[in-house]
């Protein structure tokens, strides 16, 4: 996805949050033209980028010390960049707002809004530029229908990105931002058939699943705006946008996303101090890195992945090293020795419970997906996408309010 696939919509639900909190002034900023200031960061939260643009310029000449105008001045323009028909200036805007960033983080910015923009500005080719598509015929409606889009021209950005997918029809970009266009127009019905056609035309980005989210959001109905955001998790769970845009979901829903995570003990041999486990549940960790040991050391890992040269840590070794740990306490569980442990042990029941559910190589693949394991997520999502839905659904998205 490019910057402007990823920035448009920027996180209406991060927007909606931040506008349900008293307005205040960052600490040491300027506060002698707070009028102009209030106007240009609401010119900005409506969408009026390019209005407020003149005023973020001033404000941030006057003051370089505001971070938040920074940050918004930053976005204001990656918008004019798409207006601009020389590519160079176009990028020396973006590189403009990548240097404006990172300023701002330095100044201790690290909002949504910061934190997803400087990501991608840091994903930006060496060039600048953005391209839409290797058809010139393409590309050249792609950047009037962007031009026209960032003027607030949104029947002659539709005319534009239709006559890229006339000419291209499987052109997710133009997909999205024609479902986009008609999302600012308020044409509802007509942005979410677009929508779900930029969904179908590539189910592995989240993009379309975000902004479609963002629609659901600003019409109150945060039940269906969960299940997009799931979608779009599964469809790019290392995404940390995703996962930032859930974060908002869930402030705006007064409530929090769960962490999911098992916490394994490390071996009696490499742990500092005594482990505060129960001795009872010992027997399950030992089997979890004794088969871990095996995958490493023992030839298992070769055995399933004859195809790759060296080792590397897998979904499957990592699956079967919880499942080996689950089957032990699923046997002390049973023992009355040893039951109340189990039961009273956090771990030990988050096993139990994954594994019960069939969810055990969701959990790794969303909690413990390190480089290593991610390269196993697109082989696993093609057959199980149900499963990492019903993951996110039950161990990791809250209810939406109308839900509870």
């Amino acid at each position: 996805m490019s910057v402007l696939e990823q920035q448009r919509p920027f996180l209406a639900f991060i927007v909606l949050f931040l506008l349900s909190l008293p307005s205040t002034v960052p600490p040491g900023v300027d506060t002698s033209d707070q009028p102009k200031r209030q106007t240009a960061i609401s010119l900005f939260n409506e969408g009026k980028r390019l209005e407020a643009l003149p005023l973020l310029e001033e404000l941030a000449q006057k003051d370089p010390r505001d971070s938040e105008v920074l940050v918004a001045l930053a976005a204001s323009l990656v918008e004019h960049a798409a207006t601009l028909t020389d590519a160079d200036a176009a990028a020396k805007e973006r590189f403009r707002a990548r240097d404006l960033l990172q300023k701002a983080w330095g100044l201790g910015n690290t909002s949504p809004l910061a934190e997803n923009l400087r990501q991608l500005l840091e994903e930006l080719p060496a060039s600048g530029t953005i391209k839409f598509s290797d058809n010139p015929g393409v590309e050249q409606a792609m950047n009037a229908g962007e031009a026209a889009f960032a003027r607030r021209e949104f029947d002659d950005a539709l005319k534009n990105y239709a006559k890229a997918l006339d000419l291209e029809p499987a052109n997710y970009t133009a997909a999205l931002f024609t479902a986009n266009a008609y999302d600012k127009k308020n044409d509802l019905s007509k942005a979410a058939a677009w929508y779900e056609r930029a969904m179908r035309l590539d189910p592995n980005v989240e993009t379309a699943y975000r902004y479609y989210a963002d629609m659901l959001a600003k019409q109150g109905d945060m039940a269906k705006a969960r299940s997009m955001l799931i979608h779009a998790a599964v469809a790019e769970p290392y995404n940390k946008i995703v996962w930032r845009e859930i974060r908002a979901w869930a402030a705006i829903s007064h409530t929090a996303f769960n962490i999911v995570f098992v916490a394994i003990p490390l071996p009696e041999r490499a742990a500092a101090t005594p482990s505060k486990q129960p001795a009872e549940l010992l027997p399950a960790w030992r089997i979890y890195y004794s088969v871990k040991e095996d995958w490493k050391k023992g030839g298992q890992f070769q055995k399933q992945f004859p195809q790759e040269p060296e080792y590397r840590h897998s979904l499957l070794e990592e699956s079967n090293a919880l499942a080996a740990a689950a089957q032990v306490l699923d046997r002390l569980k049973h023992d009355p020795k040893s039951s109340e442990q189990v039961a009273g042990d956090p771990s030990a029941s988050l096993l139990l419970k994954l594994r019960d559910a069939g969810l055990l190589d969701a959990y790794v693949l969303f909690s413990l997906g390190d480089d290593e394991i991610a390269r196993d997520y697109g082989a696993y999502r093609r057959k199980n996408r149900d499963k990492l839905e019903s993951y996110m659904d039950k161990f990791v998205m809250p209810p939406a309010p109308a839900e509870r």
